[in-house]
C-alpha cells in the first residue's frame, strides 16, 4: 500500500493484527455446521459489541447483524460474511485444528468472519472519517442449499436503512496471500442438484433377459448426461454435469431393481439453465423407454450464479490497484463453478465478491472443501485493508452521489 489516501490504516492493521489471527483459530478451533452456529454467533455478536456496534441477533435462527455507524447519517452499505463449517474431519495438524470431531472450517468461513469482525473494528475507530452506516452480515447456513442468504434477506438486513451495495469475498488458495482476485459479471456459478432413480426389474443375475438391469441401463445414463455438455450446448458456454453418487443393487447375483444417482449441475448463463431439467428428461427418458424401464428425476434449484455490478468493478478497480497495486490486483479471466449464496444479496442490491488471495508460498495449497485446507493467515489483514478501503470508497461515493 502506497503513502497516499489510506496511509492512516497501516498502524492499525499491525495493531489488530494479532487480534485477527486469535479471532480465526478461536473460530477455527469450535467450528459449528449451517444453522446450529450457536457459539460461533454469540462470539460474533460479543466481539461486535466491544467494538460498539449496533447489534441484533436471531435472524435466520443463528444469523447476527452488525451496524457501525459514522460521524453523521449517511448511505448505507453491507458487508457479508459466512460462519458455517462443514462435516469433515480435519487433517491439518495445526495446533487450532477443530475440537468438534467431525466438523471442519475446509472453506475459510472462520477467516471470512475474522475479517468482518476486523472491517467493523477499524470503522468504528474511524468513524470521524466517514458518514453513514456499515452493516455487518454474518450469516449462517452458506453450505447447506437453500441456504441462509434468503433467510437472512427475508429477516430485513437490507431494509431499515436501505443497502446501496453489498461487498463479500472468499479465501481462494488459487492466488497467493496478499492479492485480490476481481471480476465483473458471472465470478461463482449456479449449483443445482438433482436424484435420479433408474427403475427396472429384478431378477437372478443367471438370467438377465428375465430382468431389466438398472445397473446397466445407469451406466449408459451416466455416459449418456455428459453429452449434455459436449453437444447439446454451445461449447463456448460453461456447464459441468457431475455425479457425485451411484447407489443400486442388493447382492452379486440379483439384477438391481433400482440405481440411485445423485449430482450436481453447475451453469454460468440462467438462460442454459432454465433448459437443463429437459434435457436430463429427454435423455434419460429416452434410454429408460428403449430398455423397458422406467425412472423418476428430482431437479432441485440452488444457488443462483453470483454476478458482480460491473458499476461496483468499475468503480472501486482503480482504488484497489493504486493502495494494494496492479501487481496485486488480478483481473479474473476465469468465474469459478463453484456456488455460492452470495448471489441472492447481488439479485436485491448492487453486489461486489472478491477472491482473496491465501496461498501460502512454500506449502501444498489444498482446495476448498478438503479435509487439509488451510491458509496463510497474512491474507486476514489483507482482507481487512481492502474491506475497508472499499467501504470508504464507497461511502464517499454514495453520499457524494
Amino acid at each position: 500500500m502506497n503513502d497516499g489516501k489510506f496511509s492512516w490504516l497501516e498502524p492499525q492493521l499491525e495493531s489488530i493484527f494479532p487480534k485477527l489471527i486469535a479471532w480465526r483459530r478461536q473460530i477455527h478451533q469450535f467450528p459449528e455446521l449451517g444453522f446450529a452456529e450457536v457459539e460461533t454467533s454469540r462470539f460474533v455478536s460479543s466481539i461486535l459489541q466491544q467494538i460498539g456496534a449496533e447489534v441484533q441477533t436471531g435472524i435466520a435462527k443463528t444469523g447476527v447483524l452488525g451496524l457501525v455507524k459514522g460521524k453523521e447519517p449517511g448511505p448505507t452499505i453491507a458487508i457479508r460474511a459466512d460462519m458455517d463449517a462443514l462435516p469433515i474431519q480435519e487433517e491439518t495438524g495445526v495446533s487450532y485444528a477443530s475440537q468438534n470431531p467431525g466438523v471442519m472450517h475446509a472453506c475459510g468461513h472462520d477467516a471470512h468472519t475474522a475479517i468482518a469482525l476486523g472491517t467493523a473494528a477499524i470503522m468504528a475507530m474511524n468513524a470521524n472519517l466517514w458518514k453513514g452506516t456499515v452493516k455487518l452480515i454474518f450469516q449462517p447456513g452458506e453450505e447447506c442449499p437453500p441456504g441462509g442468504a434468503r433467510e437472512m434477506i427475508q429477516g430485513g438486513v437490507l431494509k431499515n436503512p436501505g443497502v446501496k451495495a453489498i461487498l463479500g469475498l472468499h479465501v481462494f488458495p488459487g492466488l497467493p496471500a496478499g492479492s485480490v482476485g476481481l471480476k465483473a459479471g458471472a465470478i461463482m456459478a449456479a449449483d443445482d442438484n438433482f436424484k435420479l432413480i433408474i427403475k427396472g426389474t429384478s431378477g437372478h443375475g443367471a438370467i438377465p433377459h428375465k430382468a431389466v438391469d438398472a445397473v446397466v441401463i445407469a451406466a449408459q445414463v451416466v455416459l449418456a448426461l455428459q453429452t449434455i455438455a459436449s453437444r447439446r450446448v454451445d461449447p463456448l458456454e460453461a456447464i459441468v454435469v457431475s455425479i457425485g453418487t451411484i447407489q443400486g443393487g442388493i447382492r452379486r447375483n440379483v439384477i438391481a431393481e433400482e440405481v440411485e444417482l445423485v449430482g450436481t449441475v453447475r451453469t454460468l448463463n440462467p438462460e442454459i439453465r432454465k433448459t437443463i431439467p429437459d434435457m436430463f428428461h429427454q435423455i434419460v427418458g429416452g434410454i429408460t423407454s428403449a430398455a423397458g424401464a422406467d425412472y423418476s428425476l428430482e431437479y432441485v434449484r440452488g444457488y443462483p450464479a453470483t454476478i458482480n455490478s460491473q458499476f461496483l468493478v468499475n468503480l472501486l478497480q482503480p482504488f484497489l490497484e493504486r493502495e494494494l497495486g496492479k501487481e496485486k490486483t488480478v483481473l479474473l479471466a476465469k468465474p469459478s463453478m463453484g456456488g455460492e449464496d452470495f448471489a441472492y444479496y447481488a439479485e436485491e442490491v448492487p453486489g461486489l465478491f472478491l477472491m482473496l488471495g491465501a496461498g501460502k508460498e512454500q506449502s501444498p495449497n489444498y482446495p476448498w472443501h478438503h479435509p487439509r485446507f488451510n491458509i496463510d493467515e497474512s491474507c486476514l489483514q489483507q482482507g481487512v485493508r481492502i474491506m475497508v478501503i472499499m467501504s470508504m470508497e464507497l461511502l464517499q461515493h454514495f453520499t457524494c452521489a
